[in-house]
């Protein structure tokens, strides 16, 4: 969902939340739409979703941002959300490797159902709690660069590079959309305004000499 509008925003942009229950994704949410944090905070049931509004590249972009269930028996519910999705934060748990290896399979999923194009960052979330961190961030990076991910590591209860992982993800839809309405604009000055002019008297007489001689 990408759309251009002339009044209160200037581009619409979905964009989704993946990753494992319990890594976050929910307060990751309320912290970037109400600047909130729930100690409490219980599991996403199916989908919720909160916008917020923000000024890149001098553009008011207006993020809808869709929190997905982690947990498998919602997946069935969940994917049909990514569809229309034009960036998408994946989030792991840096203190449970099951989180980081199941990145792959999201990433799968996403990719199954999103569009090919779509801007994908990788969150390492609850950096807060680095003293328990269970996944090396060489194998982060490792992961990032192999499947070409933005990579950035986030902490909801410090408020910690929420901002920025959305403004990053927002900036780079934007900059993709600028270069495809760059290069749309860049072929059209190519197509030549005349059609091609074709002397077809000259051809039908060397064609009629050339029945003529074959006669």
């Amino acid at each position: 969902m990408a759309y251009k509008v002339d009044h209160e925003y200037d581009y619409l942009f979905k964009i989704v939340l993946i990753g494992d229950s319990g890594v976050g994704k929910s307060n990751i949410l309320s912290r970037f739409t109400r600047n909130e944090f729930n100690l409490e905070s219980k599991s996403t049931i199916g989908v919720e979703f909160a916008r917020r509004t923000l000024q890149v590249e001098g553009k008011t972009m207006k993020a809808q941002v869709w929190d997905t269930a982690g947990q498998e028996r919602y997946q069935a519910i969940t994917s049909a959300y990514y569809r229309g999705a034009v960036g998408a934060l994946l989030v792991y748990n840096i203190t449970k490797r099951q989180t980081f290896e199941n990145v792959q399979r999201w990433l799968c999923k996403l990719r199954d159902h999103a569009d090919s194009n779509i801007v994908i960052m990788m969150a390492r979330n609850k950096s807060d709690l680095d003293h328990l961190r269970a996944v090396l961030e060489q194998d982060a990076h490792l992961l990032a660069k192999k499947e070409g991910l933005l990579f950035l590591e986030t902490s909801a209860l410090e408020a910690l590079i929420i901002e920025k992982a959305f403004q990053t993800i927002l900036l780079d839809i934007y900059q993709k959309i600028s270069r495809k309405a760059l290069a749309a604009e860049e072929a059209a000055t190519k197509l030549p305004s005349q059609g091609i002019t074709i002397n077809v008297g000259n051809h039908s007489s060397n064609l009629s000499q050339r029945t003529c001689c074959s006669n």
